[in-house]
């Protein structure tokens, strides 16, 4: 793959994913908002970073924290209002930051007007907007889906007498894509949002959209499925991955491109192969701009495997295409914590390897400081999936924490540390911004320092990656004509041939500007970025 000068933002830049509950807190009452992330635009304008995408800040009741919303075309009280996020994306604009947001279409809110006149009558003018079946013959849900969260997929509505649909939680009741006033609601919500500015969205489980219109039951799942789908017993083959979900993403491509500049389309697809995921590229060039390679985040920590989903990304992916990386994101944990086991070189490897592949990287808050997962109690946990299966997982909580900005009170998330905020902090004392600002040798001056080099280098930005042979426990490429870059993941040092240059930017900084001539030798978990002569 391979890029032209003229290509848009997204394909050059680097995106950066803001939890804004857990990112900075400006009034103080222990919850992140957007004035808080205003007041940090600062240290994102000095990152590097040319795009952020937020989580959702539409009204919720929170029954999974922003993605049950309430009102898809308002903002939270939580974080501000409307104005305030007019101000953020005139403020992130005014830094060269575009601002995306995140768009929930699966399902809404049980609290949701539309669900609320929904569940009112059979008759209802939004009772075929959410997917809505009769019992079985003996009273029993219409068919055998799971949701996601575990648990039946279906809810009985007592007053009504059929069963709603939820694949989450049974607070977040799906929409019905099959009805075309579905469709319309949404195209005025991503307009409401794309005239004032908003650049784009994060498309929240895209794949999941549409479902069988005959609610068929799922099969078995066998050992080439997800881990989701093992655990449920069932592959998600009808209440997930339909053909017709393309027809909608087509059309908001359309709409998209009828901006000046185009709005950008980022896909959540949950989909666990690589073969499920190109078609949500469409041609390249009429279906979703970037699809989040969900095999490659859930990928085994080795060279090799890391390999394979680069290179099989590269072949499937149709022309016009653009890969999309990160290691780390609101429902993963941390790279430092799931990859690296708090290994600080192995942090700067993976760091290194999402901002040297040939694709758009996204940095999850916390990544730029090697931050690790927090550390939870029972008592602490907020997440749905975590109080439901404590103490066999976490959930999503512990890389949830809050963004530490120094040690002080509060540790910058708030100014006082008082009130608490909504999650511990749980995470070293240490591992702060301010703490490595200043540092050359810090993970925040690493990435910081790869980041201002793959923006000044075309190369790095837009070259295409080609695969170059190596030992076992490595992993090489090339970028265009002017780097390659080199890990070793492996528990040996390991002398790699063939490269001739200077180390640009090494893991151990110690080795910049070090000769590369004919042979680099790294130690274990350590890279290299090397700017070939």
């Amino acid at each position: 793959m391979d890029s032209s000068p003229k290509d848009p933002w997204w394909r050059s830049g680097v995106l950066y994913e803001v939890y804004p509950r857990s990112f900075a807190d400006s009034d103080r009452d222990g919850i992140g908002d957007l004035g808080g992330l205003i007041d940090r635009l600062d240290h994102l304008e000095w990152l590097g970073v040319d795009g952020l995408w937020l989580s959702p800040v539409s009204p919720s009741p929170n029954a999974d924290w922003g993605y049950d919303v309430a009102d898809y075309c308002a903002v939270d009280p939580d974080y501000g209002t409307l104005e305030t996020l007019d101000a953020l994306v005139a403020e992130a604009a005014r830094r060269g930051i575009q601002v995306l947001l995140d768009l929930v279409p699966n399902h809404t809110s049980e609290q949701h007007p539309w669900f609320v006149d929904s569940r009112s009558s059979p008759t209802s003018e939004h009772r075929d907007w959410y997917v809505w079946a009769d019992p079985g013959p003996d009273g029993s849900a219409p068919n055998n889906w799971t949701a996601q969260f575990g648990g039946p997929a279906w809810t009985l509505d007592q007053a009504t007498g059929q069963y709603y649909l939820h694949n989450f939680t049974r607070e977040q009741p799906d929409l019905n894509w099959w009805n075309p006033a579905v469709h319309r609601a949404f195209e005025e919500i991503i307009r409401f949002w794309w005239d004032r500015g908003v650049s784009g969205f994060r498309i929240d489980v895209c794949n999941m959209m549409v479902k069988d219109v005959e609610l068929r039951d799922n099969p078995p799942a066998t050992e080439r499925d997800s881990l989701i789908e093992q655990l449920m017993g069932q592959r998600y083959a009808f209440n997930a991955n339909r053909p017709e979900v393309h027809e909608i993403l087509r059309g908001w491509r359309i709409l998209a491109d009828t901006y000046d500049p185009p709005r950008v389309l980022l896909g959540e697809t949950d989909v666990h192969h690589l073969s499920m995921l190109a078609p949500f590229y469409g041609n390249g060039a009429d279906e979703l701009h970037l699809a989040f390679n969900l095999p490659w985040l859930h990928a085994e920590f080795t060279a090799e495997a890391l390999r394979a989903v680069v290179e099989e990304t590269e072949r499937i992916l149709p022309e016009g295409a653009w890969p999309v990386w990160t290691g780390s994101n609101l429902d993963t944990s941390r790279l430092a914590t799931r990859w690296a086991k708090g290994h600080p070189g192995v942090t700067r490897c993976i760091l290194l390897a999402l901002l040297t592949l040939c694709g758009t990287p996204v940095i999850y808050q916390g990544d730029e400081i090697g931050l690790p997962d927090g550390e939870m109690t029972r008592e602490a946990l907020r997440d749905p999936i975590g109080r439901r299966y404590w103490p066999h997982a976490t959930g999503r909580d512990p890389e949830r924490s809050p963004m530490p900005w120094d040690d002080g009170p509060g540790r910058g998330f708030s100014a006082s540390g008082q009130p608490a905020p909504w999650l511990p902090m749980g995470t070293p004392p240490e591992c702060n911004v301010a703490a490595q600002r200043d540092d050359p040798r810090s993970v925040l001056t690493f990435t910081r320092d790869l980041m201002v080099l793959r923006r000044s280098s075309p190369d790095l930005h837009s070259g295409a990656y080609r695969s170059v042979a190596s030992p076992p426990g490595t992993w090489v490429w090339q970028r265009g004509h002017g780097f390659a870059t080199a890990l070793n993941l492996g528990e040996e040092a390991c002398a790699l041939s063939d490269l001739v240059g200077s180390v640009a930017i090494g893991t151990d900084r110690g080795r910049d500007g070090e000769p590369v001539e004919g042979r680099l030798t790294l130690g274990p978990g350590e890279g290299a970025l090397v700017r070939l002569a």
